[in-house]
């Protein structure tokens, strides 16, 4: 099982720093998780991810239930085993993937879908989420939601809230006496009302920790700010709180001001491969020409793989050359990039200066 220590909290807002302590280690919150939805961080090795000082990744039970199966991973030894991370995993239910495929089918049961890999018909419940969790292994599981689409009107909204309020019932009474930690999902779209219903209704169910859904589906910063405002301090204040898939750096500041403790999200790797990096001076484009004889680190403050022994030149030569290398070493600065953002956003909540932090990091970040 898990447990959230709180530590510090902010003077001037709701951000809070904290320790979640798991079997397998500890990990300071706030907390960003790299994705690695295929049981592999993107062009890293799990000794890189570590490297970068992250301590907890997420993996996805949707995809590794189609390939390769949760039972050769339960063979393998679990996914800890599998993928060769011996620190904290969080498997996604794999309902945000699910409600992404086109022709799929919502029913009371669950999901009907076209399996991606060989074509069958494929129906995922609750308890068939569950099952899959419990082979894979991870350290924190997620129940099963609707994750609403956006634009949403109030009725499909109030529907994805029962659904997952029902789904979230099931998921409990399938996972037993486990030792993993289940985490419930907090869905109703942009309507505050069907917000603070759903909050409450989870909440009773007295779990390890709380996440929220439905906020990196096309609404903006704006919007994201208003749900986290409207729903996070509607969940316990000594449990963890996960807002699910949000990873723009913006983002992350505006969500821990509010009081959310753990993120996740593919932009640190997903903008690697096409060649964007992050820098404490705002993202930078290194396969632009006004690179190829620039010197200097990416990020001239930064202590990772890729800064300490590499040039934007270079960097810039690997991604013109289509070398593999280019998009390891973007990799490997990106998410190094939101692991320090995390420890300065923890830093300043500790000093309670989160306020004077924010306004000299953004004034610098374009």
């Amino acid at each position: 099982m898990i447990r959230w220590i709180p530590e510090a909290t902010d003077r001037g807002s709701a951000a809070r720093a904290g320790r979640l302590q798991t079997d397998r280690g500890e990990v300071e919150t706030p907390v960003f998780m790299p994705v690695g939805t295929q049981a592999a961080v993107r062009a890293m090795t799990p000794g890189q991810v570590a490297a970068t000082g992250a301590r907890i990744v997420l993996a996805n039970t949707y995809h590794l239930a189609l390939r390769p199966g949760e039972e050769l991973v339960r063979k393998a030894g679990g996914l800890h085993a599998f993928m060769q991370w011996q620190g904290p995993i969080l498997t996604d239910s794999g309902g945000f993937q699910v409600f992404s495929l086109k022709g799929r089918e919502i029913t009371p049961d669950g999901v009907r879908f076209r399996n991606e890999v060989d074509g069958s018909s494929v129906m995922l419940t609750p308890e068939r989420t569950v099952e899959i969790q419990h082979a894979l292994g991870a350290d924190i599981i997620m129940a099963f939601d609707e994750c609403t689409p956006y634009p949403a009107d109030p009725d499909l909204a109030e529907r994805g809230v029962r659904n997952t309020l029902d789904w979230l019932e099931r998921c409990i009474a399938a996972h037993g006496d486990s030792s993993q930690a289940l985490f419930g999902i907090v869905q109703g779209s942009v309507y505050p009302q069907l917000r603070k219903q759903c909050a409450r209704a989870i909440v009773k169910h007295d779990l390890p920790g709380y996440a929220i859904g439905g906020v990196s589906v096309g609404e903006g910063l704006d919007e994201l700010k208003h749900i986290v405002s409207v729903t996070a301090p509607l969940l316990p204040e000594d449990r963890p709180r996960y807002l699910m898939g949000v990873g723009l750096p913006e983002d992350l500041i505006e969500s821990v001001q509010r009081g959310i403790d753990m993120f996740d999200c593919v932009i640190p790797t997903r903008y690697a491969r096409s060649a964007t990096l992050f820098t404490r001076r705002g993202r930078i484009r290194i396969n632009a020409r006004r690179y190829r004889r620039d010197f200097f680190p990416i990020d001239p403050s930064c202590d990772c793989e890729a800064c300490s022994g590499f040039t934007r030149a270079y960097v810039h030569h690997l991604y013109q050359s289509n070398e593999i290398l280019g998009t390891i070493l973007g990799a490997i600065h990106n998410v190094r990039f939101y692991q320090r953002l995390m420890a300065d956003m923890r830093q300043a909540i500790v000093a309670s200066d989160f306020a004077g932090w924010k306004r000299e990091f953004l004034e610098g970040y374009a």
